[in-house]
């Protein structure tokens, strides 16, 4: 999937700036790439990860 279509659903999904860890991890699965490019992607489009799966992030 392109940046940009991955970058729209982020979008739809974004809430006060914020995305929960688990919604990144099923945008990551939908458009098949990896937890990573979609984590760095967030970081580009300055987006926080809330509700982190592993407890790193609240």
């Amino acid at each position: 999937m392109e940046t940009t279509e991955v970058k729209k659903l982020i979008l739809e999904k974004v809430v006060n700036n914020k995305i929960p860890c688990r919604v990144a991890f099923e945008i990551a699965e939908t458009a098949g790439w990896q937890k990573l490019q979609i984590g760095e992607l967030l970081n580009e489009m300055d987006i926080k990860i809330s509700s982190c799966q592993l407890g790193c992030f609240k």
